[in-house]
């Protein structure tokens, strides 16, 4: 049994990897400032192995990482279009605080580390199969701070303190904190609400795309993987045979919910476009996917019918969510009279 810290608990992918280190017997530290709500995780509660730290990286007390064994840091704004909203808020947040974290994990002897960095890193990649190996060219505030966080990490790298960086592809599927912002999830969403599917930029771009549930596996398998498999290591995590271009997103989508019509915005400019090889972590950890995207087309089908997920739930489209607790925070702040609003 480990004892883990999760940076970044609350989130898409935060909730389920809990979910999943606890029914592997395994002690949680769940640190998030719940942005997206509480009740997300509010589930986990009972169960005696974890423990919730409502704070935020840049300030929370790292007297807490004294007996940690892993560190799992999923924290910070979570996609190119959050991280635009103020360049300097995404190198505080997705730069520094991690970096912050980092730091105190080594001072405090936390033997590994592993990052959740993206394969939005490769940028506008100059050839297909990119390996871990090839050059990066981040395009976006959000793949830049990737990349600053992965360069500082690797400075921190020795025999104590492993560090491992998982570069993940786009990732899809369902979750108790949903995200209606990636590609799969929202062509998914919309061909069954609206009946429409919009295809951004021509459809041309390739995206590589990992499961969710593929992409807790990864991270599992190195916090159990031996030093010398792992340690200062760099993973893409996903599969190659979920290597696709947008626009053939769309006709599976069709294919699940056949009465959408696709649409194709050609003008709508996204230079953003990624094929990558993903035999290292195959190789290295035996790591094999077990989900594909049709499977996650149907599961966030089925909970759309069963009413599980609200298309219109505020808080499954990020950049929405974010724009409006700054509003709601600059608009308490403008009518607040002695910190009360009446």
């Amino acid at each position: 049994m480990n004892r883990i810290l999760v940076t970044g608990a609350g989130g898409y992918v935060g909730v389920l990897m809990c979910e999943t280190l606890l029914n592997k017997g395994h002690q949680v530290i769940a640190l998030d400032r719940y942005f997206f709500g509480y009740d997300k995780i509010k589930q986990l509660e009972g169960n005696p192995n974890i423990s919730f730290l409502k704070d935020d990286l840049r300030y929370v007390n790292t007297d807490f990482l004294k007996n940690i064994d892993v560190v799992i840091d999923l924290a910070g704004l979570s996609n190119d279009a959050s991280a635009e909203i103020d360049p300097q808020l995404t190198v505080d947040i997705n730069h520094k605080g991690a970096i912050r974290i980092a730091k105190a994990a080594k001072e405090y002897g936390v033997k590994r580390y592993i990052y959740s960095s993206s394969a939005s890193v490769y940028g506008a990649g100059a050839k297909t199969s990119l390996t871990e190996t090839d050059p990066l060219a981040p395009l976006t505030q959000y793949a830049k701070s990737k990349v600053a966080v992965e360069d500082d990490l690797k400075l921190l790298h020795d025999k104590n303190f492993e560090i491992v960086l998982l570069r993940n592809a786009t990732i899809y599927g369902l979750a108790p904190r949903m995200r209606f912002d990636l590609a799969i999830n929202i062509m998914t969403m919309r061909a069954w609400k609206e009946h429409n599917i919009y295809i951004m930029g021509g459809g041309e771009q390739w995206r590589p795309f990992v499961h969710v549930r593929d992409v807790i596996k990864a991270f599992i398998l190195c916090m159990d993987a031996p030093s010398e498999k792992v340690a200062g290591e760099t993973f893409n995590v996903g599969s190659n045979d979920q290597n696709f271009q947008i626009k053939q997103l769309a006709q599976y989508v069709v294919n699940v919910i056949p009465n959408a019509t696709i649409h194709r915005i050609p003008d709508d400019a996204d230079n953003r476009s990624y094929n990558l090889n993903f035999d290292k972590i195959s190789n290295t950890l035996g790591y094999k996917t077990e989900f594909n995207i049709n499977d996650g087309i149907i599961e966030i089908k089925n909970a759309l019918d069963k009413g599980i997920l609200d298309p219109v739930d505020p808080t499954c489209y990020t950049l929405q969510w974010y724009k409006s607790l700054m509003d709601w925070s600059k608009r308490i702040k403008e009518l607040s009279y002695n910190g009360e609003i009446i």
